[in-house]
């Protein structure tokens, strides 16, 4: 065969990935998998879905099945226009929102529209890894701002920029962070929106779980506080079902002229069919009938992981206590080496995702990523018996690391 190395971009060689695949393609027989965020497959709501979709085929093929306006369907823009402003108390102009095939596809696109080689990006540290493989792709010069419980540090946020720092956005997940479960508090969404407009900063704000709160409460996005400073991107991935592929973008009207005019390059337009569906399972209450039942396995399984961690971790393994969304953060004594102990867990029957792919540089060497959302409950107290043995087994190098 020929070897076409030489052909490759020189993006490919900056991309990364392979965690993102091997997340993808799933554990070894066996295996207990805590490392995807993917939904239980228990919440897609297969029987209204069968319905909709025959009916849309049947009745509505020359727009479902057609290709669409790259912004989207008008009929499903407006759709999503209300739903803005029924969920977050502000209803964009049509010229503010664009419907996006996912939310991984609105990422791509800022990706496209704003950076350039060598341009300073800021995101939290740790931070979801397919973002910072596409702006690693985009050769994007990304400086990491840490966080604590409370979400993105703004304070620290500010001292970089008072310094001298001007990031073409900052990105950020303020709900049930991924990989963190953290959520922004107020006080800070409100100085971040502040410092940000102060600084001429546009801050990308990725709501994807935003949705899924276990007691169905939920803060004031930022696009809320400050639509004249944000661009958020929403995903149904996980309010709906990951398969739809379909996302919105909502933002500035020059943001979001350069997004729809980037998409033009890539997939054209979002496929017909899910826009449709999302639309009439949405304007028939679908969601507001099913999200209840979702939010309450979540937190029924996320009860079952905390109860399992309190109870087999050794001590000085710590965690973070998500309220919503799918995910938490363990953090292992000092001198401990997640990415070196995963073959060890495999091995025992257990795998998560290590911190490093999560970090800008080598950070998050004693850090890890648990998946609660589509384990049984018992499941995940077998999964963390099998994870705290690998741990209680592991040799701590004299001095640390």
């Amino acid at each position: 065969m020929p070897d076409f190395a030489h052909a490759f971009a020189r993006r490919t060689r900056l991309r990364g990935g392979d965690e993102l695949t091997a997340i993808l393609a799933g554990s070894p027989p066996g295996v207990l998998s805590m490392t995807g965020g993917f939904p239980n497959a228990a919440t897609f709501p297969t029987d209204e879905l069968d319905e909709i979709a025959a009916r849309l085929v049947r009745e509505d093929a020359s727009v479902a099945l057609q290709y669409t306006p790259c912004a989207g369907i008008a009929s499903v823009r407006e759709y999503l226009i209300e739903r803005q402003e029924q969920l977050q108390g502000r209803r964009p102009a049509p010229a503010e929102l664009i419907v996006t095939s996912g939310g991984m596809e609105c990422i791509a696109l800022m990706c496209q529209a704003l950076i350039d080689a060598g341009d300073a990006i800021a995101v939290e540290a740790p931070t979801y890894l397919g973002a910072l493989m596409a702006f690693g792709a985009a050769e994007a010069d990304v400086v990491a701002v840490p966080m604590d419980a409370d979400g993105l540090r703004v304070d620290e946020f500010g001292e970089r920029l008072a310094a001298g720092l001007r990031p073409k956005f900052l990105y950020t997940i303020p709900e049930y962070q991924n990989p963190t479960g953290r959520t922004l508090s107020l006080d800070r969404r409100r100085e971040l929106v502040e410092l940000c407009r102060r600084h001429g900063v546009l801050i990308f704000e990725d709501v994807a779980y935003r949705e899924l709160s276990f007691d169905g409460a939920s803060l004031p996005t930022l696009w809320s506080l400050g639509p004249d400073v944000v661009l958020q991107a929403g995903t149904f991935s996980k309010s709906f079902f990951p398969g739809v592929r379909l996302g919105w973008a909502a933002g500035p009207p020059a943001v979001i002229a350069e997004l729809a005019a980037a998409k033009q390059n890539t997939d054209q337009c979002a496929g017909g069919l899910g826009q449709r569906m999302v639309e009439e399972y949405g304007r028939a209450g679908g969601f507001e009938r099913h999200l209840p039942a979702a939010r309450a396995l979540y937190a029924s399984h996320w009860a079952a992981l905390s109860a399992a961690l309190s109870r087999h971790m050794p001590a000085g393994v710590g965690w973070t206590e998500p309220t919503g969304g799918f995910l938490t953060w363990l953090t292992l004594p000092e001198g401990l080496d997640a990415l070196a102990l995963r073959p060890a867990a495999i091995d025992a029957g257990v795998a998560y995702v290590p911190g490093p792919p999560f970090h800008v540089g080598d950070g998050g060497r004693n850090a890890l990523r648990l998946s609660f959302s589509h384990l049984t409950e018992t499941e995940l107290d077998t999964a963390v018996e099998r994870l705290a043995g690998v741990l209680r087994g592991a040799v701590v190098p004299a001095g640390g690391v």
